[in-house]
């Protein structure tokens, strides 16, 4: 699969872009794990322009972590077109733009899935980035804006016509945001059109190597992108990669290996920012991490863990759960 001149390989996976979860160093760990592209954070074409700082390092890219793509978005047409330009200027491999933000802080302004209810917005916001920059400029977005409104088979079609490289599409309308399931008939739907001729990349639910290679062999899609099963979870990528080549799930990394990288998830974190602000950031992280999950009795140290609030003390509850409660559960099983 190629977006411009960017070759992915055949069945790409792709970490999705999520707001404070897709910092450099998780792109980073998930590149060595087997992710074949990242992308960062989605990136406020309006505070952008206005120069905040913690915007502005949402475009630092590690070169390790490529090919990347940085994310932006918003609801007019000139800061989108300012905000490319300033994008390009950092460097990324693609410009995405992002239609698919659910959330009412960004939607319910008109901006992400927001864009699903002024189409002709969206293609005029489009088409002036892809005439803006030199870069691939791809698009992520949803079926709709409710499940009356299911447009995505037509509004792809649209999009390639404003020039797009590629097209993400989430399996779910924006009324539905993260509930209910993915509707990955729906991408199919998208991918068997004849007149679309981009590569297509399917996104939701994908949560297990299995899942991934149904997206795959069964919806017809060029890519996959993966985003919430990452979380806390990276190695995601290294079992996904596995099955893909094989067939089969290859031989899972250690509860040491596992451990070992979110204890490099906190450090690189508390280097980033600061020891307290870190971990909060870290948090998240932690409490979506399956290594927790099934312990019994876990409420307390589950607790104690995500209110610790330096690195030693999170680290001391961390090497608790890995060399006693761990093995413990193990043995009675």
């Amino acid at each position: 699969m190629k977006i411009g001149e960017i070759d992915l390989g055949n069945r790409p996976v792709m970490l999705a872009p999520m707001e404070d979860v897709t910092d450099h160093s998780f792109r980073l760990i998930c590149k060595e794990l087997g992710a074949d592209m990242t992308y960062t954070e989605f990136v406020s074409a309006d505070a952008l322009i206005r120069n905040i700082s913690a915007t502005t390092r949402k475009l630092h890219i590690d070169p390790k972590e490529r090919p990347t793509a940085i994310q932006i978005y918003g609801r007019e047409v000139e800061p989108m077109v300012e905000a490319a330009k300033i994008v390009e200027a950092a460097c990324p491999d693609i410009i995405d733009i992002n239609f698919g933000c659910p959330v009412k802080k960004v939607a319910g302004k008109g901006a992400g899935a927001g864009m699903l209810r002024d189409i002709p917005k969206m293609l005029e916001i489009t088409k002036a980035v892809v005439n803006a920059v030199k870069l691939p400029v791809t698009v992520k977005t949803r079926l709709g804006w409710d499940h009356n409104s299911k447009i995505i088979v037509e509004l792809a079609e649209q999009l390639q016509d404003c020039g797009i490289k590629a097209l993400t599409v989430h399996g779910r309308t924006r009324s539905q945001m993260y509930t209910g399931d993915a509707d990955w008939e729906m991408i199919a739907r998208v991918k068997e059109n004849p007149r679309l001729t981009i590569p297509l990349i399917g996104n939701g639910d994908i949560t297990t190597p299995e899942r991934l290679c149904e997206a795959f062999s069964r919806y017809g899609v060029d890519g996959v992108m993966v985003g919430r099963a990452s979380i806390g979870a990276p190695w995601v990528f290294h079992d996904m990669k596995q099955m893909l080549l094989t067939g089969e799930r290859g031989k899972e990394l250690s509860i040491g290996e596992k451990f070992a990288i979110l204890r490099r998830q906190i450090t690189e974190s508390i280097d980033r920012i600061d020891e307290y602000r870190g971990i909060l950031h870290i948090r998240r992280h932690l409490a979506a991490s399956p290594l927790f999950k099934g312990i019994p009795h876990f409420r307390d140290t589950r607790i104690a863990m995500l209110r610790a609030d330096n690195f030693a003390e999170l680290n001391e509850i961390l090497h608790r759960i890995e060399t006693k409660i761990i093995p413990a559960m193990a043995e009675k099983q």
